[in-house]
């Protein structure tokens, strides 16, 4: 039965037998969202998304509103990171790739400027293969 359901997607949508079909549907690129105040534990691999410098990325969405500040952090053990912030149109906006000399992980702070849906893009350094990671969305709060 499952067969008969992608083959008639397959065919609804164009894309021509089964098998192919299904090796395109796993290949859609969906970010996953995120949002402020959550962590994700995730893991980069080389099937992710390559950069063109022998490395691989993750990407996150995330709905950010005017004047909200943010701290990005990513974190691993298994690989040097990199953290970009892309805009709405996808250029990068902001981009850290160690948060102090003595570390390899990643921070960004950002104050939002205009609302929208922004990408958060996590990557290898180097090209090294990657592995698990950790990142983290925190709306920062202004002190008077």
């Amino acid at each position: 039965m499952t067969s008969a359901i992608i083959n008639v997607s397959a065919i609804a949508l164009g894309l021509g037998s089964v098998p192919e079909a299904f090796a395109q549907s796993r290949n859609v690129y969906k970010p996953t969202a995120i949002s402020s105040g959550s962590e994700i534990n995730d893991l980069l691999t080389d099937k992710d998304i390559p950069t063109g410098q022998k490395g691989f990325a993750r990407d996150y969405i995330l709905e950010a509103q005017k004047d909200e500040r943010l701290e990005i952090t990513v974190n691993s053990g298994s690989f040097d990171t990199v953290l970009s912030l892309l805009d709405t149109k996808g250029e990068v906006i902001a981009e850290n790739d160690d948060a102090a000399s003595d570390t390899t992980n990643s921070l960004i702070f950002f104050k939002v400027r205009q609302s929208g849906t922004y990408t958060i893009r996590v990557s290898s350094f180097g090209g090294s293969s990657g592995g698990k990671f950790t990142l983290k969305v925190t709306k920062l709060r202004v002190v008077n």
